[in-house]
């Protein structure tokens, strides 16, 4: 009979008396707990979107404080889409195709709108959703600007 070094017994068990992984363990071993890229660059652009889908669909986003309620409703515009951008730009590794992506979100978001009680579509906000794209990438641009070594110096 075969006999192997049993590390949670500190002698030897026969191999007819080891119980056998089940196929699932073993595959997931096999595969190291890996996500594919695909997932890891993709799931986060499509989460978001759908908060902002989510966010476009209350009929009323009015919280009662007069004018600051216009103020701080385009400022979370412009934060969503900042947000979305950044996303965007992981996913597809480059500014300009993620800065269109998203502006051709943000027009089927202000659609959508169109189609909520209470809410309505407007080219506007679009531009400001724009406004807020271009923040985000500046921002982006910037961080990743100050995490690169100086020129001329070794990393």
């Amino acid at each position: 009979m075969a006999r192997s070094v049993s590390p949670h017994s500190g002698g030897t068990v026969p191999d007819s008396h080891r119980v056998p992984s089940p196929p699932s363990v073993s595959r997931a071993r096999a595969y190291h707990g890996r996500v594919p890229r695909l997932v890891t660059l993709w799931l986060p652009v499509v989460a978001w979107a759908a908060v902002i889908f989510a966010l476009s669909s209350v009929p009323s986003l009015n919280s009662g404080l007069g004018g600051w309620d216009y103020l701080l409703r385009k400022a979370a515009h412009m934060t969503e889409y900042a947000i979305l951008v950044v996303l965007l730009w992981r996913a597809v590794g480059s500014e300009l195709p993620a800065l269109a992506l998203a502006i051709g979100y943000a027009i089927t978001d202000e659609i959508h709108q169109t189609f909520v009680r209470g809410r309505h579509g407007s080219p506007i906000d679009v531009g400001i959703d724009t406004i807020g794209m271009l923040i985000g990438l500046a921002v982006l641009r910037r961080t990743r600007l100050a995490g690169a070594p100086a020129r001329g110096r070794a990393p």
